[in-house]
């Protein structure tokens, strides 16, 4: 009864929790709740299932009790000491190592099972098994592949091979049919053995396949769907051990990443099958304008500062080149000096900016940037006429007017933060070179950009400076 009730209390609180994180003010509270709604499920598991028996055992290494505090021990100092070090500029690639250990610990679930009693596994635990190491294999190798992509460990564009599709069909179809073999009542312990090792071989190599044909610029939905899968994952995971808390919580983290997959989908204007199979990013791309385009003009910092000295509204733009350069505190240095210069500041947010769902929101909150300053997409570009600068700090195909202009852009359609309607645009760059999915920006071209080339943090700190000197 008592462990009835505990799984309930910590269902709850991963629901709360969940809907907690959907806004900033409320996100730290919201992990919070899940956390203490995990450590009561972890705790109802141990009193719940045979560990305790094995507690007074006189052989220290039949202990169930002491391996899983030593576990507990070691997973818990590997996850404060890397949430500790890691850099903002590399939260995307630790969500994805995550989202990769989620799907390791559910196969890893599955084939111990399965190793347990090869023979005994009725029909509902069998499918779980083989979905369960499916999902899993799936999961784990192809967030790997995405970590390495976004850490650029490899390039970060599409790699297409001769027969890709074909042979990611083929991958599924087989991996199929070995979980109905499997599955099959009163087969051959031999047979069910050999189907398990060909799904999780096959399962790990369509991780890696599935996953090479996505260019880096699409890594924000990757995240997401492998998220989900991680989550489905654990869910089916939660079948074969007959654990309810394990059951939902996967099934809200499935639910909520195919939500969100979903919700970033159409802010690309791009269905699933395309971010998947499309190829974005393999080769060289252009915004697809036609003829010569007029040269970027550059302006210094002291020019810059005259004209935001000027300005009576002012929009931040942030992209992932803000991550990188660090340059979210000096930013809201700036924002505050706009304001006690009269300045009213807002920050635009795109949906896909950055290269993980939310990414710039927690760049912003990390700075302490008021909540009520970030406005989407959607509140942003009715006002954006009216804006005297928008300043785009490393953000490039969510601001590209060829998502609007040119049919044969590989963007057009995608729904962008219209910054080219402001009076004046400033870009922050540390080039000329294109970015991310490697297509041409036609805004660093029109008559009212101006680049601002070097370290956005240091362009973003001297302007800052010239306020300090005024």
């Amino acid at each position: 009864m008592l462990i009835n009730l505990a799984y309930i209390v910590a269902c709850v609180l991963f629901i709360i929790g969940i809907k907690r994180l959907n806004k900033v003010k409320t996100a730290r509270q919201g992990n919070f709740i899940s956390s203490l709604g995990m450590l009561i499920a972890v705790v109802a598991v141990l009193c719940e299932k045979d560990v305790a028996a094995s507690w007074n055992t006189s052989d220290w290494m039949q202990n169930g009790y002491l391996w899983c505090f030593i576990s507990i021990v070691i997973g818990s100092a590997v996850g404060v000491i890397w949430a500790k070090r890691v850099k903002m500029t590399g939260m995307p690639e630790l969500v994805a190592l995550f989202n990769g250990f989620g799907g390791l610990a559910s196969l890893l679930v599955a084939l111990s099972e399965f190793l347990k009693d090869p023979e005994g596994s009725d029909l509902v635990s069998a499918v779980s098994i083989g979905l369960t190491i499916l999902i899993g294999a799936i999961t784990f190798t192809g967030s790997v592949l995405a970590w390495a992509k976004l850490a650029e460990k490899i390039t970060g564009r599409a790699i297409l091979f001769k027969g890709q599709k074909p042979i990611n069909l083929l991958l599924i179809l087989v991996s199929l049919s070995a979980i109905v073999i499997y599955v099959i009542p009163g087969i051959d312990v031999y047979v069910k053995t050999v189907m398990v090792i060909t799904l999780t071989a096959l399962a790990l190599i369509l991780g890696f396949t599935a996953v090479l044909p996505i260019g880096g610029g699409d890594m924000p939905v990757v995240i997401s769907l492998l998220n989900s899968f991680s989550g489905l994952a654990a869910s089916m995971a939660g079948f074969i051990i007959s654990n309810t808390v394990l059951i939902v919580a996967g099934c809200l983290v499935g639910a909520s990443g195919v939500v969100l997959t979903l919700i970033m989908c159409k802010a690309m204007n791009r269905s699933i099958s395309n971010l998947l199979f499309s190829g974005f990013g393999a080769s060289e791309s252009s915004s697809g304008k036609k003829g010569p385009q007029a040269e970027p003009k550059a302006i210094s910092v002291e020019d810059a500062y005259l004209i935001l000295e000027a300005a009576q509204s002012v929009v931040f733009i942030p992209g992932y080149g803000m991550a990188v350069a660090q340059a979210q505190h000096v930013v809201k240095e700036l924002a505050s000096k706009l304001e006690q210069n009269g300045a009213e500041v807002s920050f635009a947010i795109h949906p896909v900016a950055g290269r993980m769902p939310g990414h710039m929101n927690v760049l912003l909150a990390e700075a302490d940037i008021p909540y009520e300053q970030l406005k989407t997409m959607e509140e942003t570009n009715p006002i954006m006429p009216a804006q005297d600068v928008a300043i785009v700090i490393g953000a490039n195909d969510v601001v590209n007017p060829a998502a609007e202009t040119e049919p044969s852009s590989p963007i057009y359609g995608m729904p962008i933060i219209k910054a080219y309607e402001a009076k004046t645009v400033f870009v922050l760059k540390r080039g000329k070179g294109k970015g991310f999915s490697g297509i041409e920006n036609e805004l660093f071209h029109m008559g009212n950009t101006l680049m601002i080339y070097g370290d956005a943090k240091a362009t973003i700190s001297s302007l800052t400076g010239e306020f300090n000197t005024d």
